[in-house]
């Protein structure tokens, strides 16, 4: 309401500015008709008055409304959302008015679109946003992330509250989240890295892992690399090729005894002892 009747007040400013330029440009040619006249000696010089014309200084600002206003549904609804996002207060549809220029009220498009989006949060009267995980603070974020020990999408939290990708970061510098990238749908996930987790790994498992072998030749390896759709940071074959261009043909590596892991191995699943539970001495 309060814009309508500012905008109303431009434009009663307009018309006047035009009428007062017109009543000067009709001053103007008479002047340039009339004969010329004999000044008057006078005590005191005669000083000519003429209207001033002072445009509104809130010009630039109406055109941004109008712009706004005439703007495409998605658009409008699009910079509410931002508004909500970037404030996370409540506001009243006369608020959002007011802060960003889109009517919620008599643009029923935009105010169906607002109160049947997921991100918007409508409570009869008031607009809110609506993050994908409802939380406040570091506390809750890494509570949030213990409670999906199988991993919650980094995306899914940067909405979460302001500073959180902060809060983040520092969790996973003190090492109670893990931030990993995942190969199959190739975002970032965090998983909690909770000590007290117990893993009880199966016996089938544990056969698996001890009788898993891997290819000796890098050949092999890279193969078996692109096969799971990974790239390998080597090219043998390029390599060798090259090699015997040059004619540097080098001689195949001896087939090494694998070693047996000890108590002085360092063992990189140490979260996992089931695993070597049969170690040597």
């Amino acid at each position: 309401m309060a814009l309508q009747k500012s905008l109303t007040k431009f434009n009663q400013q307009q018309e006047k500015c035009f009428s007062t330029l017109s009543s000067i440009n009709v001053r103007a040619g008479a002047s340039r008709a009339a004969p010329p006249t004999v000044p008057i000696a006078t005590s005191s010089p005669i000083v000519a008055k003429f209207p001033t014309t002072k445009f509104s200084e809130n010009t630039q600002r109406y055109q941004l409304i109008h712009s706004i206003k005439n703007s495409e549904s998605g658009a409008q609804v699009k910079r509410v959302i931002d508004l909500l996002r970037e404030t996370r207060k409540d506001f009243t549809a006369e608020q959002i008015e007011e802060a960003c220029y889109v009517d919620a009220i008599k643009n029923k498009v935009v105010f169906n679109s607002l109160t049947n989006n997921v991100k918007v949060k409508y409570d009869g009267k008031r607009f809110s946003y609506k993050p994908t995980h409802d939380i406040k603070n570091k506390t809750e974020l890494l509570q949030l992330i213990r409670k999906n020990p199988e991993g919650i999408a980094i995306s899914d939290l940067k909405d979460a509250y302001r500073g959180v990708m902060e809060d983040l970061q520092a969790l996973k510098a003190s090492g109670v989240v893990w931030w990993l990238s995942n190969s199959d749908c190739r975002e970032d996930v965090a998983y909690p890295n909770d000590p007290r987790i117990n893993i009880k790994v199966g016996d089938e498992l544990k056969q698996l892992f001890r009788a898993e072998e891997f290819p000796r030749d890098m050949i092999d390896i890279e193969k078996y690399l692109r096969g799971n759709r990974m790239k390998p940071k080597t090219d043998t074959a390029r390599r060798r090729a090259m090699a015997q261009v040059h004619g540097l043909n080098p001689k195949p590596k001896a087939k090494q005894k694998p070693r047996s892991i000890s108590k002085r191995t360092k063992l990189t699943n140490a979260h996992l002892p089931e695993l070597f539970e049969d170690i040597s001495p």
